[in-house]
């Protein structure tokens, strides 16, 4: 696995990740029974808490892609070669 192939694996389980994390533990103005700000949608969080769960999907995806890489590397599973365009 060359390095662009790392990377772009990484980000796009990076993505996901992100999006299995977000929904965790956010609770809505309407859930802890606050009105919402003027123009506010009841189903808002009233803390996202973004910079965590940013850190978190940092490290599952880290651990994720680590044992991917490993999968790889030691060929328990092995990907087919890409045709290369020239």
């Amino acid at each position: 696995m060359g390095p662009v192939t790392a990377i772009a694996i990484y980000l796009t389980i990076w993505w996901t990740a992100l999006f299995c994390v977000l929904p965790l533990g956010v609770r809505s103005y309407h859930d802890m029974g606050i009105e919402p700000p003027a123009g506010g949608d009841p189903g808002a969080p009233v803390n996202p808490n973004l910079k965590r769960k940013f850190i978190t999907t940092t490290w599952v995806s880290a651990v994720l892609f680590a044992v991917l890489w490993l999968v790889l590397h030691f060929h328990l599973v092995s990907l087919p070669p890409l045709a290369r365009a020239y």
